[in-house]
């Protein structure tokens, strides 16, 4: 059954986000899915720039800013109130980038699911600290250039998995989603929305700046993200139960890695190395699946 998308938006038009900017993307898809009745707790980062300073803003909901390692515990606080308000209708949302939610964040973060917290918690991944300047952060991918990782001291660790890191803490429900596959996106924010407990989303944002590419391409590297199994698209429920949501093309890697500059000086055997990686998460993921799948 195709799902419905409501036509309403409820970001107002006129933001100050950067042309082709993933995160305001995603923000579009996400609110459609969450709706009126939603709190929004926004740190430190690209979005606290975009939703505009008070008493303006953007979104048509309400919002707190908060400091930048507080998403987790300000949620927290802001659910309890509610509660005792009587409301339990109202969804209490935090919306991050990946510096507050992979680093700066984490604590606050782990410890309010470990308690299991009744709010949703979305990452935007445009994997940087994008808003001060494309520092690198634990979500940066292996191989890429940022300011902090110049020239050839790009970066030479892993990605954290932020979703298997979640998992971990066996909570309701974890999910990846991506701007490219909007259908996808909204069914998990909605289906997160009506649950209870904490539940995480990790949403794959391209950043045009940060990743030195045309604006008109943030669609296009989002999809080849998917489709080279660099960014694959699952759920998991109560930390055991895999669902694979997409069967990617597997093209290759680096048809992806060429279209950015910010990878443009890896070589032929960067690539095959990265490669390989992709191949190995790739392959631990479908047995996870075959083996705690629904």
């Amino acid at each position: 059954m195709k799902l419905e998308i409501v036509d309403h938006d409820y970001m107002h038009p006129g933001h100050v986000g950067c042309p082709g900017c993933g995160a305001a993307i995603a923000m579009r898809f996400a609110l459609k899915a969450l709706e009126e009745k939603t709190v929004m707790v926004i740190p430190a980062c690209c979005w606290s720039i975009i939703a505009g300073p008070y008493p303006q803003s953007t979104l048509k909901i309400p919002v707190i800013h908060t400091a930048f390692e507080t998403g987790g515990a300000v949620a927290s606080g802001v659910r309890a109130a509610l509660d005792v308000m009587g409301d339990t209708e109202t969804t209490v949302v935090t919306w991050a980038g990946d510096g507050g939610t992979f680093d700066i964040g984490f604590q606050a973060l782990s410890g309010a699911v470990e308690r299991n917290e009744d709010f949703m918690y979305i990452c935007y991944d445009n994997e940087a600290y994008m808003n001060t300047g494309v520092q690198r952060s634990s979500s940066t991918p292996y191989g890429a250039w940022t300011t902090t990782t110049p020239n050839r001291e790009w970066k030479r660790m892993r990605k954290k998995n932020i979703v298997e890191a979640l998992v971990a803490h066996r909570i309701p429900y974890a999910a990846t989603a991506s701007i490219a596959y909007p259908e996808d996106l909204v069914r998990k924010v909605k289906k997160a929305r009506a649950m209870k407990g904490s539940r995480f989303i990790h949403i794959y944002a391209s950043c045009p700046t940060g990743w030195r590419m045309p604006s008109e391409m943030a669609i296009k590297i989002a999809r080849m993200a998917v489709q080279t199994n660099i960014f694959p698209l699952y759920e998991v429920t109560d930390g055991v139960h895999y669902t694979l949501n997409f069967t990617p093309k597997g093209y290759l890697v680096k048809e992806y890695f060429h279209l950015q500059g910010r990878f443009k000086h890896l070589t032929e055997s960067d690539l095959d190395q990265i490669q390989q990686m992709v191949n190995e998460d790739w392959e631990l993921l479908q047995r996870k699946a075959r083996a705690f799948g629904v």
